[in-house]
C-alpha cells in the first residue's frame, strides 16, 4: 500500500503514456522508499528489464549480476557474459528489439553502484540512452540511486552526453506527520500524535526506520528496542547510511559531527575551523552535496546575504544519533524508557520540535492562514552590543517567516506535554524579543507575535501577548 507520493504516481503515468522515450532520475536518501515506490508503481505494467548495482563489488561481479538479469528478463540461458560495459548494453538493446511491442519499463535501481572505477560504465550508458534510446517512442527508462551527490554531479550537472538528459528529476522526500501517522496505522499501531511527534524526531518519516517499530509496545519500549537494546535494528545505521551514500564519507562525517554539537548551526568558516579540513572546494562541495540530500538546512539570518549563509543539521537520525545513541548503545537496554523527564531529553525535544516545525512550513503556513502568501524563513540573533537603548537584552529568533503582505510572523516553538503557560518572566522575555527585532530590524511590516506549541497556550494574564497560535494537529494536516 502506498502512502502519500501522489504527485509522484502522476507524474510516472504522465511518462509512461508519452509517445515519445522518457528518462526519469529517481533520488533521495537511503531508505526513503524510493524502489518500494517504483515497485508498487509498475507492479501491474511489470519491467520490460530491471537490475539493481551491486554495493562496493568491482567490474566482472557487477557484469555477471547484469547477465544474470538479462537471462531472467528476457528467458534466454545463452547469453554469455559480456566482457565490458559496451558489450553489456549492446546485449540489452538487442534483446530489447525482439520484444514484444509496447511500452518497455527498464529499471536501473542503485545506478551509482555499477559506475566502477576504470568501468567506463558512464560512457556505455551514455551511448545505450543517446544513440538508440532516446529516438525510439517505446521506452520508459528509470535510474534510482540513493548517491545523491552521484546523481547531481554525473547526471544533472555533468557536461557530457546525459547533461539535461532526464525528462523527469523525482527527489524522493521523506513522509510527512500525516503519512508518518497514516504508515504506523498500516503497521496496527496506534499511538498519539504526541508520541508521533517524538517518533519523528528520531527517526524522520523515513519508512524504513519506522517499519522497525512493533504494534503492542509502548514508545519507550520501541525506541529501546530499535536503538539501544544489543544488535538494535538501528544503531548501527549510521555508518551503513552515509558510507553508501557519499564517496569519501569521512568528510561528510566530521561535517554533521560538528554540526550536531552546535544547535543553532555553524558558518562554512566556523565548520572549517572545527573540523580541520582544507578551505577549498572539497568542502564547499561537501556542504552542497549534504544540503541537496537535505541531511543540512542552509539558512541565512534576517537581513543578511546568502554569502553569509549559517548551516544547520536537519536529518533525525542523525541528530538522535549524536545526541544519545552514540555513546549510549549497550550500556543499558532500557536507557530511553530510563530517561524520563531528563532535562538533556526535555532540551532535545525542544530543539526537535523546532527542526520539525521547519519541515512543516506548508501546514504552519496554511494554519495561519497565509498559505497563498509568497514568505521566507529565516532566523535572527542579535547580542547586546547590537543594541542601542541599554534596556534591551540581546535576542533569539529561531523562526520569522517574512510575508509578501507586509506581515513578520515571529515565531515561538514550544513541546510541552500540556498548554504551554506563559507567565509574568516569559512574557517579558517575550517583549525584549520584539523590542531587540524593531532595535536592529528597520522595517515597517507588522510583527506578529506566534507561538507553535504542542497543546496550545492556556489562557492568563499574560497569554494576550500572543496574536497567532499553531498546534501539533495543525502539523498534522
Amino acid at each position: 500500500m502506498l502512502i502519500g507520493r501522489k504527485k509522484e504516481q502522476k507524474e510516472f503515468m504522465r511518462l509512461y503514456n508519452s509517445d515519445e522515450s522518457e528518462m526519469v532520475v529517481v533520488y533521495g536518501r537511503r531508505r526513503v522508499g524510493k524502489t518500494y515506490l517504483v515497485n508498487q508503481v509498475f507492479a501491474e505494467t511489470g519491467f520490460t528489464f530491471k537490475v539493481t548495482g551491486l554495493y562496493r563489488s568491482k567490474l566482472p561481479r557487477q557484469l555477471e549480476n547484469f547477465t544474470l538479469a538479462l537471462k531472467e528478463y528476457f528467458a534466454d540461458e545463452q547469453i554469455p557474459q559480456p566482457k565490458s560495459w559496451m558489450e553489456a548494453f549492446e546485449k540489452l538493446k538487442e534483446h530489447l528489439l525482439k520484444s514484444k511491442p509496447g511500452k518497455k519499463v527498464l529499471f536501473f535501481d542503485e545506478l551509482p553502484w555499477m559506475d566502477t572505477k576504470g568501468s567506463k560504465f558512464l560512457e556505455a550508458f551514455e551511448w545505450f540512452w543517446n544513440s538508440w534510446g532516446c529516438a525510439r517512442e517505446d521506452l520508459l527508462l528509470i535510474v534510482c540511486g540513493s548517491a545523491t551527490n552521484w546523481i547531481i554531479n554525473k547526471l544533472f550537472k555533468h557536461k557530457g552526453g546525459l547533461y539535461n538528459r532526464a525528462g523527469s528529476k523525482m527527489f524522493i522526500r521523506q513522509f510527512t506527520l500525516s503519512e508518518t501517522e497514516q504508515y504506523l496505522k498500516t503497521k496496527g499501531i496506534e499511538y498519539e500524535r504526541y508520541d508521533i511527534a517524538q517518533i519523528y524526531m528520531m527517526m524522520g518519516g523515513i519508512p524504513y526506520y519506522l517499519k522497525q517499530l512493533e504494534p503492542g509496545r509502548t514508545l519507550a519500549d520501541n525506541i529501546d528496542n530499535c536503538f539501544f537494546r544489543t544488535n538494535g535494528k538501528l544503531w548501527d545505521e549510521f555508518d551503513n547510511l552515509y558510507e553508501t551514500l557519499f564517496a569519501e564519507s569521512e568528510i561528510y562525517v566530521r561535517i554533521v559531527e560538528a554540526l550536531a554539537g552546535k544547535t543553532i548551526g555553524l558558518t562554512r568558516e566556523e565548520i572549517i575551523s572545527i573540523t580541520k579540513l582544507p578551505d577549498n572546494g572539497m568542502t564547499s562541495k561537501a556542504l552542497k552535496d549534504l544540503v541537496k540530500c537535505g541531511f543540512v538546512r542552509a539558512y541565512q539570518y534576517y537581513g543578511h546575504k546568502t554569502k553569509s549563509q549559517t548551516f544547520q543539521l536537519a536529518d533525525f537520525y542523525t541528530m538522535f544519533y549524536f545526541k544519545f545513541v552514540r555513546d549510549n548503545y549497550g550500556q543499558d537496554e532500557h536507557f530511553w524508557t530510563h530517561l524520563l523527564d531528563n532535562p538533556k531529553k526535555n532540551a532535545w525535544l525542544g530543539y526537535s520540535f523546532e527542526q520539525l516545525i521547519k519541515d512543516h512550513i506548508e501546514q504552519v503556513k496554511n494554519a495561519l492562514g497565509i498559505g497563498s502568501v509568497l514568505t521566507t524563513q529565516s532566523c535572527w540573533f542579535a547580542d547586546k552590543r547590537d543594541l542601542a537603548d541599554e534596556d534591551i537584552d540581546g535576542a533569539q529568533i529561531d523562526l520569522l517567516i517574512d510575508r509578501r503582505d507586509k506581515a513578520i510572523n515571529i515565531c515561538e516553538a514550544k513541546f510541552y506535554s500540556s498548554e504551554f503557560v506563559i507567565d509574568k518572566e516569559y512574557s517579558h522575555k517575550l517583549r525584549n524579543k520584539i523590542a531587540a527585532f524593531k532595535s536592529v530590524v528597520k522595517t515597517r511590516k507588522a510583527l506578529v507575535p506566534t507561538f507553535i506549541t504542542t497543546f496550545g497556550v492556556k489562557r492568563n494574564a499574560y497569554s494576550g501577548n500572543v496574536q497567532q497560535e499553531v498546534v501539533l494537529d495543525d502539523l498534522f494536516a
